[in-house]
């Protein structure tokens, strides 16, 4: 497992699609930098740069990125096909892939976020933020590598999800939300630092289980899938 961990990080950073990590999280700290530097109330700034700008597009665009890129990147260019041929169990695959996308996507989000977290409110929401944050991180990359394997368009799909399910539909229609992993990651961040700056209509213990449902059939899905692909690379 250590074996396919090292390959997947050696890929993931020699791919230039790393470097569309950085631009988002550097904003997100920029803004919150100059808004407090500007003296505007953290009642007027916080909402629209810690949910609306960290937690609704920089935490899933940073996971689509490098959820997809873990093996979707490998199937695309043919190279899954050294994976697929060692005698593996293929969880043992998937697994390792996953844990890179989920460090990866929780490092490069919640240090941002702790931060402007501290510039909001305190080192607790900023702490708060970050550990949501790495949660949501393994519950985006888990959705987002099962699509990479399910469809040859995972990222245009994981967009619709993010833009249109969670932004659009998420915020006209309620009912939508008991569905959002961004909620969830909202609902956890505001149980550890109950917070105005933050709120969702989701109970911390319900962010919580559908959290950790998301998190694993996703995961099982992928493992699955990846039962059906021939050392080819295409679906048997």
């Amino acid at each position: 497992m250590s074996t396919v961990s090292w390959i997947t990080v050696r890929g993931l950073f020699g791919r230039r699609r790393f470097l569309l990590l950085l631009p988002l999280p550097v904003l997100l700290v920029a803004l919150a930098v100059l808004s407090r530097a500007l003296g505007v109330a953290a009642a007027d700034w916080g909402p629209p740069i810690l949910v609306g700008l960290g937690l609704a597009v920089v935490l899933p665009v940073v996971a689509l990125v490098v959820g997809t890129g873990v093996l979707g990147a490998e199937i695309d260019d043919g190279t899954v096909v050294h994976v697929l041929t060692k005698p593996l169990p293929r969880w043992q695959i998937v697994l390792p892939k996953l844990a890179v996308a989920t460090v990866v996507t929780a490092v490069t989000v919640a240090v941002p976020l702790a931060a402007a977290g501290l510039l909001a409110d305190s080192a607790r929401l900023g702490l708060a933020l970050a550990a949501a944050a790495a949660v949501g991180a393994l519950a985006y990359s888990a959705l987002f590598l099962a699509l990479s394997l399910l469809t040859r368009r995972p990222v245009l799909l994981g967009l619709v999800y993010v833009l249109i399910w969670e932004g659009l539909l998420g915020n006209a229609v309620s009912g939508t939300r008991v569905l959002s992993v961004q909620q969830y990651v909202i609902a956890l961040a505001d149980r550890l630092a109950p917070t105005d700056l933050l709120g969702t209509t989701v109970s911390a213990p319900v962010a919580a289980v559908l959290t950790a449902l998301v998190s694993v059939g996703f995961t099982v899905l992928a493992v699955d899938r990846l039962r059906s692909f021939s050392v080819t690379g295409e679906t048997s």
